[in-house]
């Protein structure tokens, strides 16, 4: 008996000592205690502060890039297929709900080559349906399938960017959640608690940087509308405007330049920072293979011809190909190093596929949330007091077992929590709490029961044993059912119930040890080395 005491007081004393070596370390100071506490113990956005933003992805930019890209394949396969055409140009959704109304027109097609057009569709752009304009114009409509799942690849591509730029700041902390009632609407919750400088991460996350190098047929101009009188007022076909913003030395500028880009953002390889001609701080930029094996060929031909580079559709700058580039590039311009830092962050993060813009946006200050921690530690007090006391009189000296089972499953509940690196937030708080009632709960199932063995006529150690195990299943029971539910909640819930939830799981798995486990040594250790107990302080 006093050998599986021993093992029982070792087992609980090790875990303890491992939930408080999760929690606070091994500090040397008070200063160094504290500062583990912070470090260990992660707080979310609404006891931390920090920053809430709702962002919106425009998805008709994704569905308008994914029919550009078809039309430069399209292009290349009827030449390939000797299928002659006057032009193929697409519509220009401009909002949400307009994106899937994306159209390709293909115009100037013979009248013998009907078949061969249509089976290059059916064959290759499955993404599309073919229908007939006339005799000889054609239109590609995007199937309703294929335009759902672009849709929701773009949001969670999306997600993905802006989670990983997110994570290039050190926010680690932070969440990247879908919002809203369906795919449709697009939008995004973002939360970043303890952000230090919220201006600089908006900006940030409000940039799309979409990389695009062009190939320009004209300019400079010094404004638009003389790019247009340069050609009587209509571009040359697959051509378009673009503006340089004055810089620092340098005016305001117009381009004219091919409407389909030969490098995106999609073919960079890695992305950096680093020092120029006279110490300027610029973005290097490195392209996949086969980026590197196109770009080869175009500068190659392109000699002492400009190149447009375009950040978001505004050009910052426009060099002059000097001679053949294979697989690297260089983005001047940068203020300073963080300039140039954030811009390679961004890239090598990767290009959002589509631009965002701002529906909500909030901060919670710190000294909210302070509030709301000192709130919520006076309510988890004065709950777990009121208890106590209510366990200390009503079952007396046995209220004292489930008081100790008590604080040690608040204990393990936040060792948990600190190992697994979970982010307690108030709703969390609230689960705590709410385990106050449910750890009690299992105490006093036990407790009824060993006093109606006790009534029975059953002696103190056959009540305590008949107690422990014939509570025990309907432990298990209350607890299986809670914990289904809190997997429901976990699934379909946002991110503040899924805090709720996460807390009340792991605190529920702990009341099992502790009601069950700890609160049984305690009896045992109590009545260890008596002779002939004929009482129990119950």
């Amino acid at each position: 008996m006093q050998s599986k005491l021993r093992t029982k007081f070792l087992i609980i004393l090790a875990t303890i000592l491992v939930c408080l070596y999760g929690i606070v370390g091994l500090p040397k100071s008070k200063d160094e205690l504290l500062r583990n506490l912070r470090n260990n113990i992660k707080l979310g956005l609404d006891l931390r502060g920090g920053s809430h933003l709702v962002l919106q992805v425009q998805v008709q930019d994704a569905f308008k890039a994914e029919a550009d890209a078809d039309i430069e394949r399209l292009k290349d396969e009827l030449n390939r297929q000797n299928i002659v055409f006057s032009s193929i140009e697409r519509n220009d959704p401009a909002t949400l709900e307009e994106a899937d109304k994306i159209e390709i027109v293909i115009k100037g097609v013979p009248l013998d080559k009907t078949g061969a057009i249509r089976s290059l569709v059916s064959e290759k752009f499955d993404a599309w349906v073919l229908t007939a304009i006339n005799s000889t114009d054609y239109r590609l409509t995007m199937k309703p399938t294929k335009a759902l799942e672009l849709r929701r690849d773009t949001l969670a591509r999306s997600m993905a960017t802006i989670e990983s730029r997110i994570n290039g700041l050190g926010l680690t902390e932070s969440t990247v959640q879908p919002r809203g009632r369906s795919d449709a609407e697009a939008e995004l919750l973002i939360q970043m608690p303890g952000v230090d400088d919220p201006a600089r991460v908006k900006q940030i996350l409000g940039t799309a940087a979409l990389l695009e190098l062009y190939e320009v047929k004209d300019g400079p101009f010094a404004t638009a509308e003389q790019a247009r009188l340069n050609y009587g007022g209509v571009l040359p076909l697959n051509s378009k405007i673009l503006r340089q913003s004055a810089r620092a030395g340098e005016p305001e500028a117009y381009f004219v330049v091919a409407r389909t880009p030969v490098i995106t953002g999609r073919d960079l390889r890695s992305a950096r920072a680093q020092q120029g001609e006279f110490g300027k701080w610029e973005t290097a930029f490195t392209l996949n293979q086969d980026a590197a094996r196109r770009f080869e060929r175009f500068t190659e031909t392109h000699i002492n011809k400009r190149l447009a580079i375009v950040l978001d559709n505004n050009i910052r700058s426009a060099p002059v190909i000097q001679n053949r580039i294979s697989d690297s590039g260089r983005i001047t311009g940068a203020n300073d190093q963080q300039e140039a830092s954030d811009l390679a962050l961004i890239l090598r993060a990767g290009s959002l596929p589509a631009s965002v813009t701002y529906l909500e946006e909030r901060t919670v200050g710190p000294s909210l949330g302070a509030d709301s921690i000192r709130q919520g530690i006076i309510s988890g007090i004065v709950g777990l007091l009121a208890v106590v006391l209510v366990m200390l009189v009503y079952y007396r000296r046995a209220g004292v077992n489930a008081t100790v089972a008590l604080v040690l499953n608040a204990l393990i509940l936040i060792g948990v929590l600190a190992y697994s690196g979970a982010v307690l937030t108030l709703p969390g708080i609230a689960g705590i709490i709410l385990l106050i009632g449910m750890a009690v709960d299992s105490n006093v199932l036990i407790f009824e029961r060993i006093r109606e063995e006790l009534k029975a006529g059953k002696g103190v150690l056959a009540a305590i044993d008949a107690g422990f195990n014939k509570a025990f299943v309907t432990i298990i029971d209350t607890h299986v059912t809670t914990v289904v539910s809190c997997a429901f909640l976990f699934i379909f819930g946002t991110g503040p119930v899924k805090g709720f939830a996460v807390t009340l799981v792991i605190g529920l798995i702990a009341n099992l040890f502790t009601s069950i486990f700890v609160s049984r040594f305690l009896f045992d250790w109590d009545l260890a080395g008596k002779k002939n107990v004929t009482s129990l302080s119950i």
